[in-house]
């Protein structure tokens, strides 16, 4: 905190089935001096993203959704474009779908369904022939999302809350509704010119799948046990989370279906982590022995992986 000036920090580290750590530091409210505890909720940013694609492979093993057919079998409203682009593409970023652009306004309506956000790219052109390159695009999640909701046949935060949430044991895990009343929300902050500020205005309602949940750190670290110990999906699907991707030209990407993929002292890792308006987030995983590293930050900027990989190294080794 004190090398980047961060008003608030929360982090959770887990092991197993339990929780082992969860705590929080400085400040979730700086105008109103309210501290960061255990229960503090956060954006999570785009750690949405590894959620969305849980959801997914559920879909998928379930047979109602087929993750290789054109995303506009199950998505009619986005606009037919000069190749076919499929969910599995999507999850993966090489969908070709575009991400945001620079000076573009964030959102700040509230919309009902992932389908509903689908203006803000749906008429721009693929920027590439999918599967040919990799591309990270929420964007691309923001129509995964709107596949999701289409196969489900029930609202995003819906599934989030039944399918996720529930059977993680994590009550905070939910859509960052703007206008809800969400207890323990942290609010954030950005930095310009050295003065601290309050962080633009951001609805997310248009990008659950990408960019659009919340939740607190220890509530997080749940989710990853249950996705670690089985609970969410089977070995199989969790094994094609975690495989990396590749073009068509057999060329690694270092991601899986909504996870980054990599190793470190010698031992397999995935993780993912968020920057959004409001926040800075990691998420980390180390599957051979079932540990979860979570750091989350309520300023805008900072590179949480790095105090993520530092909790890692000291929780000892099964």
């Amino acid at each position: 905190m004190a090398s980047t000036g961060a008003p608030g920090i929360a982090i959770a580290v887990a092991q197993g089935e339990r929780v082992l750590v969860a705590r929080g530091f400085g400040f979730a409210d700086v105008e109103n001096s309210v501290p960061v505890t255990s229960a503090t909720v956060f954006r999570l940013a785009s750690i949405s993203k590894p959620i969305a694609a849980v959801l997914a492979l559920q879909l998928h093993e379930q047979g109602r959704l087929d993750l290789d057919a054109d995303v506009r079998t199950l998505v009619p409203e986005f606009p037919a474009k000069e190749w076919p682009v499929t969910t599995r593409q999507l999850l993966a970023h090489l969908g070709g779908v575009r991400h945001y652009r620079r000076g573009e306004v964030e959102s700040v309506a509230p919309l009902a369904t992932q389908r509903a956000g689908l203006f803000r790219f749906a008429d721009d052109p693929l920027l590439h022939e999918p599967g040919t390159r990799y591309l990270y695009s929420t964007y691309g999640y923001c129509l995964a999302g709107a596949a999701i909701e289409a196969a489900a046949g029930a609202p995003f935060a819906d599934l989030v809350r039944e399918r996720i949430a529930l059977p993680s044991g994590a009550t905070t895990l939910q859509a960052d509704d703007a206008r809800r009343l969400i207890r323990g929300r942290a609010q954030g902050y950005e930095r310009v010119g050295g003065e601290l500020r309050n962080s633009e205005p951001m609805d997310s309602s248009y990008k659950l799948a990408g960019g659009g949940l919340c939740a607190s750190a220890a509530d997080l670290a749940r989710f990853g046990l249950a996705l670690l110990g089985g609970r969410l999906l089977t070995a199989d699907a969790f094994a094609r989370m975690g495989t990396v991707q590749t073009t068509r030209a057999d060329e690694a990407t270092g991601y899986g279906l909504g996870i980054r993929i990599g190793e470190r002292d010698g031992r397999r890792l995935l993780w993912h982590t968020g920057a959004q308006s409001r926040v800075a987030t990691a998420l980390l995983l180390r599957p051979d022995d079932g540990t979860v590293v979570v750091a989350l930050c309520n300023l805008e900027g900072v590179r949480m992986l790095d105090l993520a990989h530092e909790l890692l190294a000291a929780v000892p080794r099964r």
